[in-house]
């Protein structure tokens, strides 16, 4: 994605940068729609802004759009890598959603979480850059890339909201701490940043290819792990005889983290899984994690 500098708004993490969408575009009584499994802070920030939530659904290409309601206001998506399933949406759905909101007049927004690590095909054109029509608000953040304390955030808002997104961060917190930014910005030109993502890439390649490997051989039975070509988790379907919080409860008891995905679902779902994450992590721990939990499974 190409842009200005003057274009973008530093927010404290992306969390502030859906909030100040969430002041200047949703009025209460707005339908928002989002993604279905999807991202709960989103779901609940746009729910305390006073707008009805639509649950959309999504499949193997992204969030389907003849399911939207014609009505809404905003649709807040994760594109590059689906939280928390993990598939990156498709071209063709990309323009599919595009031309939607264009039809509508609705704002588009799209939350760029961790794609930068990206392991497998070419990149997709991000939906701002495929906007032609002033439609969409990119949302980045750098507490994947570097750390989550930084409270580093970003949005890169259509130009009719630039100026009230402007007005609203003022209000809300005058500006983000110069100190962190000033850091951030010595230490990207200079190289730093650029190198240390190359490095990172490298040694997140290098735990996913671990677990996939353990979710094929060792694991296969018990566990189907879902494309994702970036990211830094994945997410496994358990088999249809295994219970997602006994497995959760019992992995926890070998000292393995496990993340049930019901959770991220907002209406009761049938679909039961696993997500693994491997941003905090090293390979060494993994294959004892998974070692554990291979000898674990039969047990269950």
């Amino acid at each position: 994605m190409t842009c200005n500098w003057q274009d973008v708004i530093v927010t404290q993490g992306a969390q502030q940068a859906l909030d100040l969408l969430a002041r200047v575009v949703v009025q209460p009584g707005d339908v928002v729609a989002v993604e279905e499994p999807g991202y709960p802070p989103a779901r609940a920030l746009f729910a305390a802004q006073g707008a009805r939530i639509a649950h959309v659904p999504v499949d193997g290409e992204g969030i389907v759009v003849r399911k939207l309601p014609r009505n809404t206001r905003l649709v807040y998506v994760t594109p590059s890598h689906q939280f928390p399933l993990g598939m990156p949406m498709s071209l063709e759905r990309r323009i599919e959603l595009l031309e939607w909101a264009a039809k509508r007049g609705a704002v588009i927004v799209e939350d760029d979480y961790d794609g930068e690590f990206r392991f497998e095909g070419r990149p997709v054109e991000s939906l701002k850059s495929l906007d032609r029509a002033g439609l969409v608000a990119y949302v980045g953040t750098f507490s994947k890339t570097m750390f989550p304390d930084l409270r580093i955030g970003y949005v890169v808002p259509p130009a009719a909201l630039a100026g009230p997104l402007w007005s609203a961060k003022q209000i809300c917190d005058w500006h983000s701490c110069l100190l962190t930014q000033s850091a951030l910005g010595a230490f990207m030109l200079d190289g730093a940043y650029a190198k240390h993502l190359r490095r990172m890439h490298k040694a997140y390649a290098e735990r996913r290819a671990t677990l996939l490997r353990h979710l094929a051989t060792g694991l296969a039975p018990w566990f189907e792990a879902l494309p994702a070509t970036a990211g830094i988790h994945l997410v496994a379907h358990l088999t249809d005889t295994l219970d997602e919080a006994r497995v959760v409860a019992a992995a926890r008891e070998v000292s393995v983290g496990l993340y049930g995905i019901r959770g991220f679902y907002a209406d009761k779902s049938t679909e039961q899984g696993v997500l693994l994450g491997y941003g905090g992590t090293n390979v060494d721990a993994i294959e004892r994690g998974m070692t554990r939990l291979a000898a674990l499974m039969p047990t269950l």
